[in-house]
């Protein structure tokens, strides 16, 4: 799932409003759908949480995480052979890992609806941007250009803050373990200023 930011709306709205009509901007889903049974082979433990969580979110030292393998790539229009040379201009440009979650499934949904809010069968719910350790983990743009002061380079030699007009997004993800392997197919979309 990717939850599009229009990073100039936010700006504007941030104070007071905070993120906003910046975060309904627009939202791409895979076509694939992965039950949690199915990733029970791929448990681990999250990250430590501290400050300890208030009780309702407290979870037993068990394995409440998933060791997920996420990649973004970015595939500018800029260059013309696009189509003859298309799968050699897209740029990785995020490796992370569920497992950096600093919040379990669990956890999230538990806060989601300790306020009364219901959910049903069916509803859908995101994580947010899931950030490793590692400047080349950052899980989105205003991360990885540091709010638009560090250019992040692409594979056909241009540069961005953020992304262009025909700029293409593809994310994916998978787990692995031994001979086990979970897919979760593409995540695609792609900016176009009318």
């Amino acid at each position: 799932m990717n939850d599009w930011s229009a990073r100039d709306i936010q700006a504007w709205e941030y104070v007071p409003l905070g993120p906003f009509l910046g975060k309904s901007f627009a939202t791409t889903l895979s076509a694939w759908i992965v039950t949690l049974d199915a990733l029970e082979p791929f448990l681990v433990q999250g990250p430590e949480q501290s400050p300890v969580p208030l009780d309702y979110l407290k979870e037993s030292p068990i394995n409440t995480s998933y060791d997920i393998n996420l990649e973004v790539k970015i595939n500018s229009n800029a260059n013309i052979f696009k189509l003859v040379a298309y799968n050699f201009l897209d740029s990785i440009v995020c490796k992370s890992n569920l497992k950096y979650l600093y919040w379990s499934f669990s956890q999230q949904l538990a806060h989601h609806t300790v306020n009364g809010c219901n959910m049903r069968t069916g509803d859908i719910c995101g994580t947010g941007t899931i950030s490793g350790p590692s400047k080349d983990s950052y899980g989105s743009m205003l991360e990885l250009s540091w709010n638009g002061t560090q250019k992040v380079s692409l594979a056909d030699n241009t540069e961005r803050t953020y992304l262009n007009d025909g700029d293409e997004v593809t994310m994916s993800g998978y787990c692995k373990k031994g001979e086990l392997f979970i897919g979760f197919g593409e995540c695609n979309g792609k900016i176009l200023y009318s």
